[in-house]
């Protein structure tokens, strides 16, 4: 009969040893313990611990949807990286995975303590998890820093991100709590005190009410009525195609035009000779050989080179060895040997090849340092190529540079005068601008259908992610300079596009179901 009562008070449970097991270190049942009805749900010490494990997994999940949604301009991240580092790599993909591990590792060590709770059994953390918890907590909130500190603008790319992922975060709130009731519906039952069950149960249910009418406010360009969609952006290639062919060169361009893309992005400088070229750094050590050839002016400025050396460096080979771009795919035997032989790009041969597929431009113009001999006339000897040398027609030109534009505008009328920034549409009309080319973090419903209303278009940049090309389509913007021309063109209507009567149900049912599974959760 002991033995008996022995087994039976011993029993084996599987399950709650392995919890207990992973979470605590503790496999052995006699070094585990219940809670006791109306008490913690851990000694004061752990109590400490399960916050920091909370506010941990909260930060980590911060950082990685921030850096998740900031996939769009991982190709900037690396390029500055590589401007203080000197050599190539892509930090961006090694930050991703480390953010993923690290939110894995928090998200389990939370789930095993939620399932705890919900067995009745008492918290401890081993000393092991303490240690990564704090890692994680430190990493996250180090990383969210630097990031905001140096890189603030990706704050404006995710409030753009809620516009198209709020409806989906929302069910998976809503999920969480049903999960949550379990637990909560338990320690809440088990509590011998009245104020104690309203301690528990309160806050839960004020948060879930908060997320049943959160829906209300929330607002997504591409929660629309049938119909009211308008045209699909025009695809302008940045650099041409930069994640099939090395950028700002005469292969890249031609990637562009294969693709079906309807405009042309580059950057222009001035050799000391006068030969305006296609070149995005201030120095030629990221896209060129010059290291190998000219290894002692790797970072003299780009401009101060004449034209007979320019020309004969090597613009391809950099692009196969780097792979500038994480999602780049594998380049063809063709294409290898090609993008191996490519050269440093002039703007007179840029602009012909423009004009043979009727594809519109676009650049920067950067101006040439000091005692350059262009330094005063740089404007002046870019418009000779353009209006003398390639034999471009006007209106493919979207000139960008604001210096001298008024001069511009009474030698070349016919160039489609282009604004970098927003500024009030009186202001614009008067200095005949029809176009707006700014960033996408700028991007306003409301004020690319104000800017439109008076015949003024707006180019976005640089928009590579799926989600983002379909938040500016659904946005009314009217044209976008990407990486991406092969990827994009493929989409033949905007990711998460929905009317508001498919997103009402959608909500209703939600909350509704929700409501039902909790419900029994709590009678149970």
């Amino acid at each position: 009969v002991v033995r008996r009562h022995l087994l039976q008070r011993y029993e084996h449970q599987p399950f709650i040893s392995c919890l207990a097991g992973f979470y605590s270190c503790r496999w052995k049942r006699y070094q585990r313990r219940r809670t006791e009805p109306g008490k913690c749900c851990c000694k004061t010490r752990e109590c400490v611990f399960f916050p920091l494990l909370v506010g941990a997994f909260c930060f980590s999940l911060l950082f990685l949807y921030m850096w998740g949604e900031a996939k769009n301009d991982y190709n900037n991240f690396d390029w500055y990286n590589y401007g203080n580092l000197g050599f190539w790599f892509l930090w961006s993909l090694v930050l991703l995975i480390v953010a993923a591990i690290l939110f894995t590792y928090i998200t389990l060590l939370l789930v095993l303590a939620m399932c705890l709770l919900a067995e009745g059994q008492q918290l401890y953390l081993h000393w092991s998890h303490k240690i990564g918890t704090f890692l994680v907590l430190g990493f996250s909130i180090t990383a969210l820093f630097i990031l905001s500190v140096l890189w603030g603008d990706q704050w404006k790319t995710v409030r753009l991100s809620f516009q198209i992922t709020a409806p989906y975060l929302h069910i998976g709130a809503i999920t969480i709590m049903v999960l949550l009731s379990w637990p909560v519906a338990l320690h809440a039952i088990r509590a011998d005190k009245k104020v104690v069950q309203v301690v528990i149960v309160g806050p839960y249910l004020a948060i879930l009410l908060f997320l049943f009418l959160i829906p209300l406010g929330m607002y997504s360009p591409c929660i629309r009525e049938m119909g009211t969609l308008g045209p699909k952006p025009a695809l302008i290639g940045h650099r041409g195609a930069p994640m099939l062919a090395p950028e700002n060169t005469e292969m890249s361009f031609q990637k562009t035009i294969e693709h079906c893309g309807d405009g042309l992005e580059t950057d222009v400088t001035i050799s000391y000779d006068g030969v305006p070229f296609l070149m995005h750094d201030s120095t030629l050590r990221r896209t060129t050989n010059i290291k190998e050839v000219y290894p002692n002016d790797t970072a003299q400025n780009a401009a101060l080179f004449s034209w007979d050396t320019l020309k004969e460096l090597n613009a391809g080979t950099w692009f196969l060895k780097d792979k500038p771009f994480s999602c780049m795919g594998s380049l063809s035997r063709a294409d290898q040997n090609q993008a191996m032989n490519q050269s440093i790009y002039k703007l007179s041969n840029f602009l012909r090849l423009a004009d043979s597929q009727n594809k519109l431009v676009i650049f920067d113009l950067y101006r040439p340092p000091e005692k350059h001999p262009y330094r005063n006339s740089w404007i002046n000897r870019t418009l000779e190529v353009i209006l003398n040398e390639s034999g471009i027609r006007p209106h493919l030109v979207l000139w960008l540079e604001n210096d001298m534009r008024s001069f511009v505008q009474s030698v070349a009328p016919g160039f489609q005068q282009t604004m970098g920034s927003k500024a009030p549409v009186e202001d614009l009309v008067m200095d005949n601008i029809v176009k707006l080319n700014l960033a996408y973090t700028e991007m306003s419903s409301e004020d690319i259908r104000k800017y439109a209303e008076a015949n003024i278009t707006t180019n976005l940049y640089v928009v590579n992610e799926p989600w983002l090309f379909s938040l500016a389509w659904c946005s009314g913007a009217h044209s976008v300079t990407t990486n991406a021309v092969h990827t994009l063109k493929n989409l033949s209507q905007p990711l998460f596009l929905m009317t508001p009567q498919q997103y009402n149900i959608m909500w209703i049912l939600t909350d509704l179901t929700s409501v039902l599974l909790i419900s029994l959760i709590f009678a149970l």
